[in-house]
C-alpha cells in the first residue's frame, strides 16, 4: 500500500499535466481531468493489471473511459505507466497528434475505446464485461479472469443510454464490471442540480448493483472501494465517488477556483494557471515533467505488473500446452481474421424475403462461428435473427454459454454493447433490429465506423412495403442517410462502412458472405419484410462481389441502363420486359453496395454504367439515394413522402412501383 502522500503528489501530477495539455493547446476541458485525478492514480498504480511489454496482451484488465473531453487526465496517467511521453502530451488537440482532442482507440498507448457522445464509453465497457463471460464460458477461468472498468460523469449518467447500460448489467449480473461515477456536480453550462435530482444510489441498486458511495478525492476510500468492488462476486458495482470539480486550481488573485462551472470547458487562463500549477507543486515555466518520486511510484508499479503477468502467462502457457484445440481456437479468435465457413450446404428459397435468407444465413453462422453472438432489440421472430437463436439459446445471468444477446426495446444500447464485445476481443457481433430504427443508432454506428469495429447491423423491413403499420414504420430516409457515411472515409482514408441492400436470397447470400469476411469495417444488411421475385435465371451472383453489376438477362445493345437495389431491382426486371415488347432494350444492374462499387477500377464502374448512356434508378427510399450513381443526366423515382399505411401490395400500386409504371416512366425519359 502506498502511502497517502505519496499518492496525492502523484495525483497532483497528474493535475498539472492535464492542466498544462489544456492551457498549452489554449482549447479543452481542464476541471473533470483534475477531479478525477485521485481515482485514476489509484487506479493505475495499484489495481489494474496489463503487461507494460505487451499491451495487447488477451488478459488485461481493461478500462473504459466514457467522458471523453476528460481525455488529458487519461494521457496524462497513461505518461505516468510510460505510454506516452511528455513531448506526446505537448501536442494535445493538434495536427496529427497522438493525443487528439477526445480519445481514439490506441491499444498500443493504453486507449482501449474512442470516445466524446457521452453515454456509449461505458456501455462499452458493459459489452466487454459480457464478452469475457461469453469466452469464459469457453475457454475457462484461466484465461478470462481479468475486470472491466469504466469511468462516467455526471453528463453519462443524464444521457438516457446510460439506463440500458446499467438494466443490462444487473439483469447479467456482470460482476467483472466495476464502475466510477465521477460526481463533482458540475457540467459544461450549469451546476447539476438544475438539471438532475434522483437518487443515483438507489437507481442503480434497482438494476441490481452494488453501490458503494465514498469521497472521490481521498486515495484511502477509493483503494478500500475498489477492494470491495473487486470482491463482489454477484453484482456490477458502482463506485460514486464524490469529487470537486478543478481540485487544486486557483484564480489569478489567489482564492480556490474549485468547484466552478468556467473550469469545465476552457483553460483557466493567465495568472490562474500559474498559481494553480504552482498550488499542485510544480512549475509554470516547467510544467510538463513527472516528479521523482511519482516516476519511482510508478516504475515500482510497472516491475510489480512484470512478477503479475509472468504467474498469468506461465499459467496461461500451460493451459495452451493441455488445451491445444481451444488454444488454437482462441488464438483465432483474437486475431481480428474472418472465421472460416463452409457456405456449400446453404440452399436458399426462391421468391423468399430477404430477411428469410439473412434467417437462413444465420443458422449456418451459429453452427460454424463459435465465438459470434447475435442480439436484437426484441423483435428476434421479426428481424428473423432468431434463425441464429434457434441454434443456440439466449446469454443469462447464471449461463453464457449460449450466444444470443436479448437486448429489449434499446436500439442504441444494443448497438453499443455489441461494439464493446467487439473491442474486448475474441467476439463477432451482429445485432437486428427494423431499418426505421437505425435511427436509433446512428451514434453507435458513427462511433463503429470510427474505431473500424466490424459489426454486422440487421436491419429489416427496409421500405414503405411494411405497409399497415404505417409511415412511423416505413424507412423512407434511412437508406440515403447511411449510404451519406458509406461515402466517408476516415482520417488515415479508409472506408468507414459497407452497406449491402440485396435484390433477392441469393444475393443475400453473398453479402452475408462479404459481411463475414469484413473484419475492417462495420458491415449494414438492409433486407427485406415481404418476398422477392427471385432474379432470373443464370444470372451470376458472383458479381455481387463488385457492388454493382450487370444482370445476365440484359440486352446486349441497350437503350437505357436501369438500375436499383433490394427489392426494386425485380420490379425493374419486370418492367423491362414491358418495354421490350415495345422495341426498347435495357440493360439492368443491381447495386446492392455503392460504396463497394465505388472501390472498384474506373475502367470496371464504366463498363458497368458508361458514359453518356441512359440512366433511369427506382429506389423505395429517396431519389437522392440513386443520384451518385445515376448522374445529374439519369432519372431516378423514388419517393417524397414519409409512406402511408395500406397493405404493401396496394403502396405499390399507389406509389408507382410497379413495372407499368416503370415503363410509363422509362419511356417518357428516353423520349425527351
Amino acid at each position: 500500500m502506498n502511502n497517502k502522500n505519496l499518492m496525492n503528489q502523484a495525483a497532483n501530477n497528474i493535475r498539472m499535466l492535464a492542466v498544462s495539455m489544456v492551457e498549452k493547446a489554449k482549447s479543452g476541458h481542464p476541471g473533470g481531468a483534475m477531479g478525477g485525478a485521485d481515482f485514476i492514480n489509484v487506479l493505475f498504480s495499484e489495481f489494474l493489471v496489463y503487461d507494460p511489454d505487451q499491451p495487447s496482451w488477451e488478459g488485461r484488465d481493461r478500462f473504459f473511459l466514457d467522458p471523453g473531453h476528460m481525455s488529458p487526465m487519461l494521457y496524462s496517467a497513461l505518461a505516468l505507466q510510460g505510454k506516452f511521453s511528455l513531448d506526446d502530451l505537448k501536442t494535445f488537440r493538434q495536427w496529427d497528434s497522438i493525443c487528439p482532442g477526445h480519445p481514439e482507440r490506441d491499444v498500443e498507448h493504453g486507449i482501449e475505446n474512442t470516445s466524446g457522445p457521452l453515454g456509449q464509453g461505458h456501455t462499452y465497457a458493459v459489452g466487454a464485461a459480457i464478452a469475457e463471460k461469453f469466452l469464459q464460458a469457453r475457454l475457462g477461468d484461466t484465461m478470462m479472469q481479468h475486470k472491466l472498468y469504466a469511468y462516467i460523469s455526471d453528463g453519462g449518467v443524464q444521457e438516457e443510454i446510460s439506463q440500458g447500460a446499467a438494466r443490462v448489467a444487473g439483469v447479467l449480473k456482470l460482476n467483472n464490471l466495476i464502475m466510477f461515477y465521477d460526481a463533482n456536480e458540475i457540467q459544461l453550462s450549469t451546476e447539476c442540480d438544475v438539471v438532475m435530482k434522483e437518487d443515483t444510489r438507489k437507481k442503480y441498486e434497482s438494476w441490481g448493483w452494488n453501490v458503494l458511495d465514498i469521497d472521490g478525492n481521498d486515495p484511502d476510500q477509493i483503494r478500500q472501494a475498489l477492494i470491495d468492488a473487486n470482491k463482489e462476486t454477484e453484482r456490477p458495482t458502482l463506485i460514486i465517488g464524490h469529487t470537486v470539480m478543478a481540485k487544486g486550481a486557483r484564480k489569478a488573485d489567489g482564492s480556490s477556483y474549485e468547484h466552478s462551472v468556467k473550469t469545465h470547458g476552457a483553460p483557466l487562463g493567465e495568472g490562474a494557471y500559474e498559481n494553480t500549477i504552482k498550488n499542485l507543486g510544480g512549475n509554470a515555466e516547467d510544467p510538463f515533467r513527472i516528479f521523482d518520486e511519482v516516476k519511482e511510484l510508478y516504475a515500482k508499479r510497472n516491475e510489480e505488473l512484470r512478477t503479475i503477468v509472468k504467474k498469468r502467462h506461465e499459467e496461461e502457457n500451460e493451459w495452451r500446452k493441455n488445451n491445444p484445440e481451444k488454444a488454437e481456437k482462441m488464438a483465432q479468435w483474437f486475431s481480428g481474421n474472418a472465421p472460416k465457413i463452409d457456405w456449400s450446404s446453404l440452399v436458399q428459397k426462391k421468391d423468399a424475403a430477404t430477411r428469410a435468407a439473412s434467417s437462413a444465413c444465420l443458422s449456418l453462422l451459429a453452427e460454424q462461428v463459435d465465438n459470434m453472438v447475435c442480439s436484437s432489440a426484441d423483435l428476434c421472430n421479426s428481424d428473423k435473427t432468431d434463425g441464429f437463436l434457434k441454434k443456440t439459446h439466449n446469454l443469462a445471468a447464471d449461463d453464457f454459454s449460449g450466444a444470443f444477446f436479448q437486448a429489449g426495446v434499446s436500439e442504441l444500447t444494443m448497438a453499443c454493447v455489441c461494439i464493446g464485445m467487439y473491442l474486448h476481443g475474441g467476439v463477432i457481433p451482429a445485432c437486428g433490429t427494423f431499418f426505421v430504427f437505425s435511427d436509433y443508432m446512428k451514434p453507435a454506428i458513427r462511433m463503429a465506423a470510427l474505431m473500424r469495429v466490424p459489426i454486422k447491423f440487421i436491419w429489416t423491413h427496409d421500405a414503405f412495403r411494411v405497409g399497415e403499420d404505417g409511415p412511423t414504420h416505413e424507412p423512407v430516409e434511412q437508406e440515403a442517410q447511411i449510404r451519406l457515411m458509406e461515402k466517408l472515409k476516415n482520417h488515415k482514408g479508409q472506408d468507414s462502412v459497407r452497406v449491402f441492400r440485396p435484390a433477392d436470397s441469393d444475393e443475400a447470400t453473398v453479402c452475408w458472405q462479404m459481411a463475414m469476411e469484413n473484419m475492417d469495417t462495420p458491415t449494414a444488411l438492409v433486407l427485406s419484410r415481404q418476398n422477392i421475385k427471385s432474379l432470373p435465371e443464370d444470372n451470376d451472383y458472383e458479381m455481387v462481389r463488385k457492388g454493382a453489376y450487370v444482370l445476365n438477362c440484359s440486352d446486349a445493345d441497350y437503350d437505357v441502363i436501369l438500375l436499383a437495389s433490394g427489392s426494386e431491382v425485380s420490379t425493374l426486371v419486370a418492367g423491362a420486359e414491358l418495354l421490350r415488347k415495345d422495341g426498347v432494350k435495357v440493360r439492368i444492374v443491381s447495386a446492392p453496395s455503392e460504396g463497394l462499387f465505388r472501390c472498384q477500377s474506373k475502367e470496371y464502374q464504366e463498363s458497368v454504367l458508361p458514359k453518356g448512356k441512359k440512366i433511369f434508378g427506382l429506389t423505395a427510399g429517396l431519389p437522392v439515394t440513386l443520384q451518385g450513381l445515376v448522374g445529374a443526366e439519369g432519372m431516378v423515382y423514388g419517393l417524397e413522402s414519409f409512406g402511408f399505411s395500406a397493405p404493401y401490395k396496394v403502396l405499390d400500386e399507389k406509389l408507382g412501383f410497379t413495372a407499368e409504371n416503370v415503363y410509363n416512366q422509362v419511356k417518357d425519359y428516353i423520349s425527351k
